[in-house]
């Protein structure tokens, strides 16, 4: 059994009971990011949440074992072919560069961490139809210059 084993599991029983990853996420105590993220394999759970995770969903036990290991973080380098996530690469196509100068002009030479990393995704309100309010927080590393 392996990641893409144990995330088919968990999207069938999500399928069949219905869950959102908000409920799943508040069942074993993370945040509905890091829970859906590790749920698809891209970060590892810490071994009791773990087995919580596969005791709200009805799993076996070993898929706990897999969803504690650490992962191997690997994703397609071709251009996006779904419509949200390819908004994603065209919104970084677009303003990477001006997010690097501004966090360099602010912070100075260094990068936005994405392991002390904090984000939520929200759907607001809004006049003109709802939108989606997504936050993103990371410590700022500055590159070590000895």
């Amino acid at each position: 059994m392996n990641k893409l084993d144990v995330t088919e599991m968990i999207m069938e029983r999500k399928r069949a009971t219905g869950m959102t990853w908000a409920e799943i996420s508040h069942a074993i105590g993370l945040s509905d990011v890091f829970t859906t993220s590790a749920c698809l394999g891209m970060n590892s759970l810490p071994r009791d949440k773990a087995d919580l995770l596969v005791t709200t969903l009805g799993l076996p036990q070993e898929a706990a074992v897999v969803l504690a290991e650490y992962p191997t973080k690997v994703f397609s380098q071709a251009v996006p072919t779904d419509p949200l996530i390819y908004r994603f690469y065209e919104i970084i196509g677009v303003y990477g560069q001006t997010l690097k100068e501004l966090i360099q002009e602010k912070g100075g030479d260094g990068i936005m961490s994405a392991i002390d990393f904090d984000m939520s995704v929200e759907k607001v309100p809004y006049e003109k139809g709802d939108r989606i309010e997504i936050r993103m927080s990371g410590k700022f590393l500055p590159y070590n210059r000895w």
